[in-house]
Order: C-alpha cells, then structure tokens, then sequence
C-alpha cells in the first residue's frame, strides 16, 4: 500500500533535488520507509516552510550497511508523476 511521507529539506538541498543533483536522501528511519512509497519534500528555512514542495517515489532503500548507524537509511528517489493532489 502506498505511503506518502511529508518531509522538511533545507534550501540548499532542496534545489538539488529540483535540478536531479541530488538523488538520494539520508534520514532517520522512524516512519518504516517502503520501496514504492512518496516523499513530499517540503522546503523548510527559518524555522518555517517556504511553501514549495517536490514530489519524489523511493526506488531502493540502503540500510545496515557499511557502519552506518542503526535506523538511519539511503533514499533512492525519482520524481513522482503519480497523480497526488498535495503534490
């Protein structure tokens, strides 16, 4: 079943993302992120948000390898063309 998850990302990163620089993010796993589930990145400066969002889908999940700290995962992503009204 697909999950959609609201995220904040700093400027910075954000435009990364935007130009397909970037295409994986490092996060905490607390939300037991899903190959196939959507992140909307949501641009996060201040101590508020910015009101521009990108809409991403998780194609690979990278975790518990090469040292790297426990619930913490590599989030493969593409643009997500699914069809999400908040995107």
């Amino acid at each position: 079943m697909l999950k959609v998850h609201e995220l904040k990302i700093l400027p910075e990163y954000f435009a990364d993302v935007k130009s397909g620089a970037k295409k994986a993010e490092y996060r905490y796993n607390d939300r037991n992120f899903k190959v196939g589930d959507v992140l909307i990145l949501r641009e996060y400066e201040n101590g508020d948000y910015t009101g521009r969002r990108l809409c991403f889908k998780i194609t690979h999940i990278l975790e518990g390898v090469y040292g790297m700290p426990e619930k913490w995962a590599v989030l493969s992503i593409k643009p997500y063309k699914g069809g999400l009204k908040r995107c």
